[in-house]
Order: C-alpha cells, then structure tokens, then sequence
C-alpha cells in the first residue's frame, strides 16, 4: 500500500520521469477521488523497484454488494503504470491481482489510461451523414501501444466492457485539443469559420467569462438541470456531489478544479467545470451547462475560448473536452454535442475501454458469475 503523501508525489512527478512510460495521468487515480465518490471504499497501491522507489500507484475503489463481504474492484482511467512493458501481465498485473484476491474482490474493472484510434475533426466532418458512426471510419492514427495493450489483456484472460456489462463507467470516445507546441494564435487558427464567429459575438456583446468560486455551483447545477432537460441527458449528480468534489480536489492541490462562468448583464448564461492534472500534463474540461436564454449572445463559445486559453497558459499538453457520442448522423439528437466540439479543431479519439477479470479463487464459478451480473446491472444504473 502507499500513503496519500506518496501516491500523490508520485503523480505530481509522473511528468518529469524520462522512464515513466506513456498513458496519461488522470483526475480519477487522486488520492482525493476517493472522497468523493460516496459508497464505494478505496485504498492507494503501489508497485515498487528494487530500490524501493515507487515506479506506479493505483488507486482502487470498492464497491461491496448488500450483504456480502466480497467486493468489486474498480481502477478508473488507471492504473498509473508502465504499460509499454512487454511483460504487463506478469510484472505489473500479477501483484495487482494478487493483492485484491486477498482483499476478498469476486472481479475486477479497470481502464487502461491509453487512447487506441485517432480521427481529426476535418476526418469526421467529411464523414457526416445518414446512418453514418465513428467507428465506420478508418481512424488516421491507430495507436501501437493501444493495440498492443489490448492483445496482451485478451490473452491474459480480460475482456473488454460491453453494454450488457453495463458499459464503460467512463468515456470511451472523448475529444481533445493538442496544446504543446502551439501558440495561442495556433489555438484561435484551429478554431473552425463559426466558432471563431460566435467567440467574436460573446466578446462584442459584454459576455464575461472566466473563473468563479464554489460560491457559484448552485446556480451551475440549476444550469445543469436546464441543459439535461434540454437536451434529453441525466447525469444524476446531486449540487452536493460537485460541492463535494470541488472541495476534496481543491483540499488534495489548490487550484485543481475551476468553476468557470459566463455573465451577460448581470446573469450566468453557462457555467463549465474545469480539472487540472496531478502532473499539470492533461486539463479536462469536465461538465457544461447552459442556459435556455441568451443563448444569441453565444455564452459556452466564449466561455470554452477563455478555458481552453487558460489550460494553455497553465501548461497542460492536452485540453481534454470528455466524452462525445459515436453518432455522425446530422438527424441524430445527439450530433449537435459532437458538432460542437469539432469546431475546435481538434481530434476524437478511442481509449482503449474499461476491461473486466473475474478473479478465480474468491469464490466458486456459480457464485461469482450470479455476482458479476448484479454488479452489472448496478452498473447500468448508476
């Protein structure tokens, strides 16, 4: 096991390592995490050289079902490892496994940090139509180390996530704007015809945009509640859950998570959150909302161009706008959000998905499958 303290170095200096390996360093492997995901118990791991130098952390939640003392353990966009190690399963998964048999987990889940199929949006847009998904499209990159990763899973006995699994519990598809080595001119010139329009609109219309404080998640919820009426979503997320997370991020690294509002005349027209990296190298443009009016004076543009701005000059690699749906079909309700975030130039990609094991020797193969549904369905639920 690690201490908060050195799962939490370990991140922070992740970015700095030259024999890290790749796979980012999400929100969801803080120390902090654990805090605020109610109901679920958690604990810091870590893998260890022969020096005793911490060389990967994880951290595990632990959803116990009624009744039983057998757990489900959960690992979200983690762990924070080498993955480009030809012998993961052996040097990297086996302790791991190992470790949760003992802590009485029935199976595990985890999503490997690491992205699989790259489209550009240009890709995309020329790819829009009837009937027409992401995944009908050749992808412009397909990443090695993904595929690779997910050949040695299958062969050690994983299996991907599917919808009767209750689906991925985190994005699969997301979209992200590369930062380093561009200039913000760079930024404004990715930026597609309209969008640059509508960031002109918003400024020349006294739209205000930028960073707030906890003070504001009220109003952003009740924005939040307008944005899924309107556009046919539930997240599920009590004021309280944000109120918590705002708190326990910000406790862990002042300045992890922002509040972002835009104000036109006195009133919030959209509210976004924003998540910044342990190891600065990723930010996260987490959840949106919006109001019905005002929408002419183009609040969430105006309001994306300054965050997307501020993720550059804090030094982030990737402005990461979260998931986005598969759909390439115009008709379909759920276009527009896919629309909307290709206007920033930037790119869909694949993760690699969120991969299940049972974990033999925690209990017989009846049981454990009858387990495994029932987390399932909680799953497809949640």
């Amino acid at each position: 096991m690690l201490t908060t303290a050195e799962h939490l170095a370990f991140l922070r200096g992740r970015r700095a390592r030259t024999d890290a390996g790749p796979g980012q360093v999400s929100f969801l492997q803080t120390p902090a995490w654990a805090r605020v995901k109610q109901g679920w118990l958690a604990e810091s791991l870590g893998w260890r050289d022969e020096r005793g130098l911490v060389v990967g952390a994880a951290l595990v939640l632990y959803r116990r079902l009624p009744h039983l003392r057998r757990s489900f353990a959960y690992l979200p966009e983690g762990p924070v490892i080498d993955w480009s190690d030809p012998a993961l399963a052996g040097r990297w998964l086996a302790p791991l496994l190992e470790w949760l048999r003992g802590a009485g987990a029935f199976a595990v889940r985890m999503g490997p940090p690491l992205a699989y199929r790259h489209w550009t949006a240009a890709t995309l847009k020329a790819a829009t139509g009837p009937g027409r998904r992401i995944g009908d499209v050749l992808p412009d990159l397909v990443d090695p180390l993904g595929a690779a990763v997910a050949d040695r899973l299958r062969d050690a006995g994983w299996r991907r996530c599917a919808a009767e699994d209750g689906g991925d519990a985190q994005p699969r598809l997301v979209f992200e704007v590369p930062l380093a080595g561009r200039r913000r001119e760079d930024l404004w010139a990715g930026l597609n015809q309209e969008w640059r329009r509508n960031v002109r609109k918003a400024a020349k219309s006294g739209v205000v945009c930028g960073a707030t404080g906890p003070e504001d998640l009220p109003v952003f919820h009740e924005l939040l509640g307008v944005t899924e009426r309107r556009d046919g979503f539930r997240l599920g997320r009590s004021l309280a859950y944000f109120q918590r997370q705002y708190e326990a991020l910000n406790a862990e690294e002042p300045d992890r998570m922002r509040l972002y509002t835009a104000r036109h005349e006195g009133r919030v027209l959209a509210a976004h959150t924003m998540v910044r990296a342990a190891d600065g190298s990723r930010i996260w443009y987490q959840t949106g909302a919006s109001a019905d009016l005002g929408r002419e004076v183009r609040p969430s543009n105006g309001l994306q161009w300054r965050m997307l701005c501020d993720a550059h000059e804090l030094g982030a690699s990737v402005y990461d706008m979260r998931g986005i749906p598969d759909t390439l079909d115009p008709a379909d309700r759920a276009h527009g959000l896919l629309r909307w975030k290709l206007g920033t130039g930037g790119r869909a990609v694949e993760m690699s998905g969120e991969w299940e094991l049972p974990l033999d020797g925690a209990l017989d193969g009846v049981v454990n499958r009858t387990l495994l549904r029932a987390m399932h369905g909680f799953l497809a639920r949640r």
